[in-house]
């Protein structure tokens, strides 16, 4: 770099990828380097809130480890290649698998950070469709998938999450979730803390229910400690209350609401006094929340990871949005609401959806039910090492590291070792990496630009953001990259040009913009909206289209004073849409038009929780997770700053567990589930319910062949050597996470 360029530094604002919050930040850029990030006092969102993740991006950014070109295998050492040669090897590797096994001996697998870049929303699916495989595996089902099952049964949209009116709002009651370290997840709110800070300040009320004692407990009203795994329980017995009581009342969303009676029949058997005993909150306290709950002026129920990977994951976020319904909360501002984003689509008319079910296809070894299109990651080992027709001997991973992100990671660790081909679209060589036969490395988080498809539709308010790229990119693009992937696994060649794929997707978008019933620009020229677009990046373009489409676009000239994404850049601090609004019934795909509150497959599984509550409490002990606003899963412990002081990865026990066992703070324990054991240090924290340990999620970067010299220095333990591939919600196919039976004694 010229001492010229060093000299002339520049002001760039943009949107933090590094979490669902969508921090805007300020970065001071002097040549081809961030020099300092702050947060944007501006930015209409986040109004300067900034947390070390975001504060640490030009770190991530200037990483020596992410790999600037592709590698291929070359017996056991790794090569790095043309992208031609790697495109080639790609074809040479995957194809002949396929050919000769059929398609679904190709598997995928989609890792969490897909949804924080626009070439992972859209081009996933083409990529997807070229594979042609049944045998699809994602991250959601270790974190999410029962919130979509519950969604897509009660509203017919599996991606129809109301979220908690937080700035609206006189009471939160709050499950499964520590903000304070997560900064929000299903509900994108930056600085969530101090939004939870306002809430109190405003006369409103903060209700925590958690196995441990958080910064955010700190904050509530209210702490009440729980068994993990038994928050579906308490909230039916919430709704036992509402009903007993003659409180419960369903608002404004009654005169759409089917399955009422059904509900207030299936909650009978859950009174507090019933459900004490698993729960471990007395039944007062569960009376006075739900007392609370419908006083209230408004009120809001959000639950999150520990309450949906556990094995009653499903029932637990169905519960959660039966409270937010029969408190009247459904729907209304300072409730739980359903964001309108500026790339939404429009309402349909009631009664003209498809609905949602689970089960299209089934997986091979095990049976577990397809959910969205894919399967449980969980039996993702089973499908590679269970021989016969249909066996998994090939696989495509983009953006996941699954050999520490999912359960009983040992043997899926064991199981890729096997497989015959392995392609990964991933900057780093890291623990599943090392198994693959081709690595795709991406750009840099600052060398694509950004707008948060995903997670403007989850916010808590109605915003829209738009980022250029900081840089340019040394080598194709993410789009690129992906399009070429899909038109490899589609026979058209190493060589084929991926704006086949490009001019596929835009000229796609336009055809169902424009034949779209109630469309602002229904029955236009497809050429001329095409001609409108200009030149910009392909994944720029289809947002572009969205936008101009959308609630407050443009509509391609129809409404001059919408928005494009022009005027998104144009105003780099972010666009302020407004709260949210109501948006049922137009909102719903379901078949009847109305909110189905009581779905069978529900209803049925309520059977399998009395059975649970039914017995006496396991007096063994569980493990659970945690986070850490330093730590987003596996992929951010390469940045020195982010791992830097005290280990993090400890076992955390309380002091009367610890003294039974003969434990010293700081001395090693061992921890044994069904499917293996570790050794990791432990840290005496009377902040948990005794009973209860704690190990955090994403490390374990001690195992040989991997590349990323920090994490490698800060290994940490994995938890998922803990968890049980054969532990799932049976409705969703989530991994249970938290709530593993362990046994611990001391080293």
């Amino acid at each position: 770099m010229s001492e010229t360029a060093a000299s002339e530094a520049r002001q760039v604002h943009h949107t933090c990828p590094l979490c669902e919050a969508t921090c805007g930040l300020t970065l001071t850029v002097e040549g081809d380097r961030v020099t300092r990030v702050r947060g944007d006092d501006e930015d209409v969102f986040s109004r300067g809130y900034l947390c070390p993740k975001g504060a640490r991006l030009a770190d991530l950014q200037d990483d020596a480890d992410w790999l600037e070109a592709p590698l291929v295998r070359r017996g056991n050492d790794f090569e790095r290649v043309s992208w031609d040669e790697a495109f080639q090897a790609v074809a040479d590797g995957l194809l002949p698998v396929r050919e000769k096994y059929g398609s679904n001996a190709v598997a995928a697998y989609l890792g969490n950070p897909n949804v924080h870049n626009l070439a992972g929303a859209f081009y996933v699916r083409p990529l997807l469709k070229a594979l042609g495989s049944q045998n699809l595996f994602s991250a959601s089902t270790v974190d999410q998938m029962p919130k979509h099952v519950s969604s897509g049964y009660l509203f017919g949209r599996p991606d129809a999450i109301p979220v908690p009116d937080l700035d609206r709002t006189d009471y939160l009651l709050l499950l499964g979730a520590n903000p304070a370290a997560s900064n929000g997840s299903l509900c994108t709110a930056p600085d969530f803390m101090g939004r939870l800070r306002a809430l109190r300040e405003r006369g409103g009320k903060l209700v925590v229910v958690d196995p441990r004692r958080t910064q955010t407990t700190d904050l509530a009203d209210l702490h009440c400690f729980i068994r993990p795994g038994t928050d579906a329980a308490w909230l039916l017995s919430i709704l036992h209350v509402l009903f007993a009581e003659g409180l419960a009342d369903l608002g404004a969303v009654a005169d759409f609401a089917a399955g009422a009676d059904e509900v207030q029949r299936a909650v009978e058997g859950f009174s507090p006094e019933r459900t004490a005993a698993a729960t471990g909150i007395q039944p007062e306290t569960t009376r006075q929340v739900a007392r609370e709950l419908a006083a209230a002026k408004t009120a809001a129920v959000y639950g999150r990871i520990g309450t949906h990977t556990v094995e009653f994951g499903s029932l637990a976020a169905w519960a959660v949005d039966l409270v937010n319904a029969f408190t009247g909360n459904l729907d209304r501002p300072g409730g739980a609401l359903f964001p309108r984003p500026a790339h939404a689509r429009p309402d349909g008319e009631p009664g003209t959806g498809s609905g949602f079910r689970i089960g299209r296809w089934r997986s091979r070894v095990r049976g577990y039910p397809e959910v969205r299109g894919e399967l449980p990651v969980a039996t993702l080992a089973d499908e590679i090492e269970t021989p016969g027709e249909g066996q998994v001997r090939a696989l495509v991973t983009v953006a996941g590291n699954p050999v520490l992100s999912t359960p009983h990671s040992t043997r899926l660790d064991a199981a890729l070792a096997g497989l015959d081909f392995m392609v990964c679209v991933d900057p780093y060589l890291n623990e599943t990496t090392r198994h693959a036969d081709v690595i795709l490395p991406p750009p840099r988080a600052l060398e694509r630009s950004h707008y948060d498809l995903a997670f403007y539709g989850l916010s808590v308010r109605n915003v829209a953001n738009y980022s250029p790229a900081v840089f340019p990119a040394p080598g194709p693009s993410e789009a690129d990259l992906l399009a070429r992937l899909a038109l490899v696994l589609g026979g058209q060649g190493a060589d084929a040009d991926p704006s086949i794929v490009h001019e596929m997707m835009i000229g796609g978008m336009i055809q169902s913009s424009v034949g779209a019933k109630g469309s602002v620009v229904a029955g236009r020229d497809p050429a001329e909206i095409r001609a409108a677009l200009g030149d910009r990046e392909p994944t720029d373009q289809l947002v572009d289209i969205l936008l101009r489409t959308g609630p407050y676009g443009d509509g391609f000239g129809a409404n001059p004073d919408g928005l494009s994404l022009d005027k998104l850049e144009a105003n780099p601090h972010g666009i302020d849409l407004g709260p949210l609004q109501p948006r049922l019934p137009g909102f719903l795909a379901t078949p009847s038009g109305r909110i189905e509150l009581a779905p069978p497959p529900l209803l049925e599984d309520l059977a399998r929780l009395e059975s649970r509550i039914a017995d006496a409490p396991d007096a063994g002990r569980v493990l659970i997770g945690r986070r850490h606003v330093r730590s987003n899963n596996s992929w951010l412990h390469n940045v020195s700053a982010l791992v830097r002081g005290r280990d993090r990865c400890t076992l955390q026990v309380h002091p009367e567990d610890a003294q039974e066992l003969g434990l010293a703070d700081g001395a090693k324990a061992r921890v044994s589930s069904r499917v293996g054991s570790l050794v990791a240090p432990v840290e005496l924290c009377d902040d948990l319910l005794p009973g209860v340990v704690s190990l955090p999620h994403g490390w374990g970067h001690d195992v040989p062949g991997t590349a990323t010299q920090v994490a490698r220095r800060h290994p940490g333990v994995n938890s998922n050597v803990l968890t049980d591939g054969e532990a799932l919600d049976p409705l969703s196919g989530n991994a249970v996470l938290n709530g593993i039976p362990v046994q611990v004694e001391a080293l």
